[in-house]
């Protein structure tokens, strides 16, 4: 089940809002749990026994490490951190990576030991990295273990985030996890948040991913350089406004039920670096790598070598992280390059640019992003490397406006795609930036509000209009898959 589909919007959220304001508080974890597991089964209920597996694994571990604590046991604390870890590994691995290393094995041996065909549980990336940042954070001491089963099991199922994030750190929500305080201002607030989570994903990341599909569907030979462009702009667009328009919205069901989510992007189009871009984008999966693997592998402390051995650790990995291809692999390198040249020289370069001359800075972060997010899109590296070499190209951009007889179809392709792409292009531009909110902002800060912290009736307006309009487009429409579910 999805977000932006009519089952959840009609059926599934209406019915869990309203039986969970019914609930007694004290049994309102047990019934988020319960929804939770209906969320998750509607699609594939087999992997459901995993996921109950994990939470039952880490809380057992969690308990046990408090209680060595108490009897000062440092070995044992250690020894069951390290089944934790090496257990939610175990299970991430295989589900997700066995097939890899088979096809891997099989490409250089030239043997045949043949694909299990293990199918991937969706979101296993993220609850496995959430409830290991839990048996990490207790055995550190920066949290109590939870001694209710129901209430861990209700954060690490909990429908809002499970499925493609943001990666919400049991510490995060800590105090909401037995103790919430809902009101209306939260309410009207996290339905403000999931329609412009919602209008993101349905108005702009489905039609540019219609744009996008339709491009890659073209034969090679009809492949020109503008179209690759192209191709490389609407994913760009499709990517942002589809995961992020997910995190959107999974912090606004969040605050419908009194949780208040970490942020997952920060407008990270604007950035004026690589660096910056990734403290921007996807915030708390870079945060998770950070906190739980670069410094523990020593960060910038233990001189350059060090340094740079660590950043390709977490960059190969978070590579890997985001599918069991070597496309992602590369994906991952390509950005340990970008950031190593940043780190070595680039950023102090970029430091004596005129202010004045910073969108260069932005508009060669992003041509180097839109670079990565081939790589990103094409599993297949050959595909990749050719729809890189069309666009770097003098003879592939010629034929993409050349209209004689051997190049027409091309060119005639080209620009329809243009004209057809032109609006969805305009409006991602636009819509990624901070202007949309800025300017709505002004406006909207005259807007009659019942109360300081509350939305304003403009807000309410707008989030009544998205809402109605995305419904609108989802019962015609039939292209609607989230990007990050494989992940």
């Amino acid at each position: 089940m999805v977000f932006s589909s009519m089952v959840f919007l009609c059926i599934f959220l209406p019915a869990v809002f309203i039986i969970y304001y019914i609930c007694p508080r004290k049994l309102r974890n047990l019934f988020l749990f319960m929804a939770s597991l209906v969320f998750y089964a509607w699609g594939e209920p087999v992997y459901i026994f995993i996921m109950l597996f994990s939470t039952v694994f880490d809380y057992v571990n969690g308990r046990l490490i408090e209680r060595f604590r108490s009897q000062e046991r440092p070995k044992a604390m250690k020894t069951v951190l390290i089944i934790s870890v090496v257990g939610n590994l175990s299970i991430l691995g295989f589900f997700k990576y066995t097939d890899f290393f088979i096809s891997s094995i099989d490409h250089l041996t030239g043997s045949a030991i043949g694909l299990l065909n293990i199918a991937l549980p969706v979101g296993i990336s993220f609850y496995t990295f959430q409830t290991m940042s839990y048996t990490i954070d207790v055995y550190r001491g920066e949290i109590t273990a939870q001694r209710n089963i129901i209430s861990f099991g209700m954060y690490v199922c909990l429908f809002p985030q499970l499925i493609a994030g943001p990666i919400v750190k049991y510490r995060d929500i800590a105090s909401e996890v037995d103790e919430r305080h809902e009101n209306s201002s939260d309410i009207a607030l996290g339905i403000y948040r999931f329609s412009i989570g919602l209008a993101k994903k349905v108005l702009i990341a489905n039609k540019a991913g219609d744009i996008y599909n339709s491009i890659t569907a073209v034969h090679a030979d009809n492949l020109t350089g503008p179209l690759v462009l192209m191709s490389a702009v609407v994913y760009t667009i499709q990517i942002y406004f589809d995961f992020s328009g997910y995190s959107d919205m999974a912090i606004g069901l969040g605050r419908m039920f009194g949780f208040h989510f970490p942020e997952n992007f920060d407008y990270p189009y604007e950035s004026r670096s690589i660096t910056e871009f990734w403290r921007r984008w996807h915030m708390t999966l870079g945060s998770w790598f950070r906190e739980y693997l670069y410094i523990p592998l020593g960060g910038n402390r233990k001189g350059l070598a060090r340094q740079i051995l660590n950043l390709l650790i977490v960059w190969s990995l978070t590579g890997l992280w985001h599918g069991a291809s070597w496309n992602f692999v590369l994906w991952g390198l390509y950005y340990f390059v970008l950031l190593f040249i940043e780190k070595m020289f680039m950023l102090r370069v970029w430091e004596k640019l005129p202010e004045k001359l910073s969108f260069i800075r932005t508009l060669v972060t992003m041509f180097l992003v839109m670079l990565g997010w081939i790589l990103f899109s094409h599993t297949d590296i050959s595909e990749a490397w050719m729809y890189i070499q069309r666009l770097f190209s003098p003879s592939s951009w010629r034929a993409g406006f050349d209209f004689t007889r051997g190049h027409a179809s091309g060119a005639c392709f080209t620009l329809y795609t243009l004209r057809e792409s032109a609006s969805v292009i305009i409006v991602g531009i636009l819509g990624a930036t901070s202007l949309p909110h800025r300017w709505f902002s002004r406006v909207e800060v005259h807007s009659k509000r019942r109360g300081d912290g509350e939305v304003s009736d403009l807000q309410m307006l707008l989030s009544l209009i998205l809402i109605v309009l995305s419904i609108i487009i989802l019962v015609s429409a039939g292209f609607n898959p989230f990007l990050y579910f494989r992940f």
